[in-house]
């Protein structure tokens, strides 16, 4: 998870879900799969395994990617609002177990 593309892609989906009703269904849809592949990427990272019991909102957001074209708006911002937190939340982690690692 390259720093300035992971930050960009934050920003990315924070600007989309406030505008989410400019964008193409294909836009919408594109976008959060990136986000669902960065999220997947840094739970790897991280050491995070998909769990086979408890609900993934990785799969909501992927659900939510594959219906953009009938989506209501509402729904894809909170899924692209909801991934942009994910990806933080796993940066601050990457970045924290980074700064471990170089003080070690």
């Amino acid at each position: 998870m390259p720093m300035t593309a992971t930050t960009d892609l934050i920003a990315e989906l924070f600007r989309a879900a406030n505008e989410v009703g400019m964008l193409s269904p294909f836009e919408k849809r594109r976008l959060l799969e990136r986000a669902v592949a960065t999220i997947r990427e840094g739970r790897d990272r991280v050491g995070i395994r998909p769990s086979r019991t408890a609900p993934d909102k990785v799969i909501d957001i992927q659900t939510v990617a594959a219906s953009c074209a009938s989506a209501p708006d509402v729904l894809v911002s909170h899924a692209m609002l909801e991934a942009a937190d994910m990806i933080r939340t796993l940066k601050i982690v990457l970045d924290a177990k980074a700064d471990a690692l170089r003080d070690e």
